[in-house]
Parts: structure tokens; sequence; C-alpha cells
């Protein structure tokens, strides 16, 4: 929803909603080209700025197919220092690849983890470089149609769908409603865990689902927290006192749980993908010792914590946790949305192979 300022947006809204009209228009007509590649990839992507919760959901993809397949996953890798084609290896850092593709890295050290600006010319070099590659997910690239996927899933926000809101400046929107026709699945996360199927059958209404299109519902759980440094788990009590250190685009659901969860927390924001620097540093240590509780910590986010690493020699001996999140499913869909992806990529060997 718009709040009241941003309706002043809302003509910059419809200059560039009428680029992003032209673009698709010159896609669908096949004067801008799309590749296809013979190979099964599936892109994960939304069409808000951020906030729907692409980064488990690739977690969540790559944890049901790294047993069964050599997965990869490829990412433009924002804000990283580096430029063009890169795989992580044992030295590579956040700056060089990205907070959440170092995220992946750290979390499934086994899987194939590359960076690239342009993904029709990152997947022949993945490839390459990692010819037993058995399936690609590409992170948020829902909307860079220079890639043709075989499988799209689209997320959107339960307090934040698609069909509610407006394109960039006014709303939150950088792609026109019209292109979750492209998605083959249809994810609504961050929903109540109570969700009803009066309410699940409204918002499927909404969202008015081509024929062929699947779409399922996720809650996010948050698991224990641990330490940044040492892994050991700390349960958060109902008397701990936390201070939460936070860059993430859409804290909201975070912030509602820590509310249900402890006694007080203190927030200090930052920028989505913001590089730390000694200066916040010394704000988050100062922030967190005029806190006068006996049992207090500093909680962070997974993509946080991967760009909070290279402070280990001042913030080692904190009590710094990291917060891990997953998709859970609804309506016991769990293993229907396995199989659909699973069924994808077996249908494709199949063709491929002739069997």
């Amino acid at each position: 929803m718009l709040k009241s300022f941003r309706y002043l947006f809302l003509p910059f809204s419809l200059i560039y909603g009428g680029i992003i009209g032209i673009r698709n228009w010159l896609f669908n007509k096949n004067y801008l080209k799309s590749s296809t590649f013979n190979f099964p990839i599936i892109c994960v992507g939304n069409l808000a700025v951020g906030g729907t919760g692409k980064t488990p959901m690739t977690e969540y993809l790559i944890t049901i197919l790294k047993d069964r397949y050599k997965v990869a996953t490829l990412s433009r890798g924002y804000k990283r220092k580096t430029k063009g084609f890169g795989i992580a290896n044992k030295e590579t850092t956040a700056l060089e690849i990205g907070d959440e593709p170092m995220q992946f890295h750290q979390k499934f050290p086994d899987v194939t983890v590359a960076v690239g600006e342009e993904r029709l010319v990152a997947i022949p070099q993945l490839l390459h470089e990692k010819p037993d590659t058995q399936v690609i997910v590409l992170d948020d690239a829902f909307q860079h149609r220079s890639v043709n996927a075989g499988l799209n899933i689209l997320l959107t926000d339960f307090r934040d769908l698609y069909t509610r809101d407006f394109l960039v400046p006014a709303g939150n929107l950088r792609d026109i409603r019209s292109s979750a026709k492209r998605a083959h699945i249809i994810i609504v996360t961050k929903c109540k865990s109570d969700l009803s199927n009066v309410e699940r059958q409204k918002i499927i209404d909404e969202l008015d689902p081509l024929s062929g299109q699947k779409i399922f519902f996720t809650e996010i759980n948050y698991g224990t927290p641990y330490h940044l440094f040492s892994k050991a788990s700390k349960p958060i009590a109902k008397e701990t006192d936390v201070m939460l250190v936070c860059g993430i685009a859409n804290p909201n659901p975070l912030k509602a749980y820590l509310t249900e969860q402890v006694h007080t927390y203190d927030m200090l924001r930052f920028a989505d993908h913001h590089i730390f620097k000694m200066d916040d540093l010394h704000d988050i240590i100062n922030q967190f010792e005029k806190m006068q509780s006996s049992d207090k910590i500093i909680l962070t986010t997974e993509k946080d914590a991967v760009r909070l690493q290279k402070f280990e020699k001042e913030l080692k001996d904190f009590p710094i946790y990291v917060l891990p999140i997953k998709h859970s499913f609804l309506f016991d869909d769990a293993e229907n949305f396995n199989s659909n992806v699973i069924n994808f990529i077996n249908a494709y060997n199949k063709n491929k192979h002739g069997n």
C-alpha cells in the first residue's frame, strides 16, 4: 500500500512503468532476445524491491536438491567490490562475491557458488568451469530477461502482494504486475502461521493465476541463534535484552518476532546490503555497552553476519549471535512443491536423453 507522501511520485512511476512495459513488449515479440539453455535452470525472483525471502528460498532449493544433483547457484553479487565472473573458494570473502552468495557458500560448502553480472555470459562460464553441474539456481533474476529459465519461481510478500503495490518510486515494484504471467510457480511468503483456507482462496482469487500456474504459501520460521564466531547456540529467553543489528530490506517480520520473544530490544538499522565500517562497529559496541541488563546479546541476521565476520578480532569476545531463518510451507504443501521442482529437472533430463 502507498503511504500518503508517495502519491507525489506517481507520475515518475507511470514513466518508469511505460519504459518497463515497452522493454517487456520487445522481449515478448522477440525484438530483444531471451536465450534458452539446453540445461535445467531455476530462477528465484520477485517483482518488488527486496524483502520477499529470495535468499532463504534459494537455500531451501539447495537443501532439497543437493543430495540428488550437482547444484550451482548464480547471483549478480550485489555490492561486491569485484566485477565479472567468479566462483567462490576457501579464501573468498563477502566483499569479493557479495553477502548472499557468501552466505550460500558458507552454509553449503559443497555447492558451486558463482557470481556474474551478465548471466547470459556467466552461465556458459560456470558450465565450463564446473562441467558436472546438473542444475543451476539463479538468485534474483526474474526481471533479467536475457536468460529464459525453465522454471520461474516468483515470490510475493503476504503483507505486500504485488497486486496491491505500485511501481517505484511511488511503490515497491521494480517490474509491472503482468510480468507475473511468466512465473511457473508463485509463492506467497511470510504468511501468518494460522492462515485459513478461506484467506488462502481469497489470495489465490486476487492473484488470478493462469492455467498451469501453481500457488504456494510459506511462513518464516526462526531457528536457534548461534554465535557468529564460535557457532555455539543460545536459545532466546523471555528475559533476554537484545540489540538488533539489521541491514535487510524488510525487518518488520523480525521485529514482530522479537516483540513476542524477548523482554526488550533496541535496533541499529542499516541500509539493505550495508557494508559495515569501523564507525559502524564502534556504534554497535557503544550502543551495546549502554544496555544495563545482565542478560544481553547482540543479534543479527545471516545476511548481515557475513559482512560482520571481518571484525572477528574486535567482536569475538562479545555475545553476538546470528538468527537463522527458513521457509516452511503451509497446508502440508512442502512435498507438492518439492515434487514440482524435482519433476522439472527429471523431465528435462528425460527429454534430453530421449529415455
